[in-house]
């Protein structure tokens, strides 16, 4: 139930990083708290990010990959 209410809470840990909802990281983007940088993604700290149970999943001066699988985006720390 809880899933349903909040379904962008929804954050799973995977090797080397972890995915989230499909449309959760298009809000990510949107909002301009993620941004592309060549082909990576790098949070930028002026943006409000939306609030997570882990605080750590986007932290700053880190580049990110992100790639699609099955309606979530896979996000792994590059650097």
């Amino acid at each position: 139930m809880a899933e349903e209410q909040s379904p962008f809470a929804d954050v799973r840990d995977e090797e080397g990083g972890f995915s989230l909802p499909q449309l959760k990281w298009r809000e990510l983007l949107f909002i301009g708290a993620l941004r592309r940088e060549g082909d990576h993604f790098v949070r930028d700290p002026a943006r409000p990010l939306p609030p997570f149970a882990r605080p750590d999943l986007f932290p700053e001066n880190r580049r990110l990959g992100a790639v699609p699988r099955n309606g979530r985006i896979v996000v792994r720390y590059l650097s």
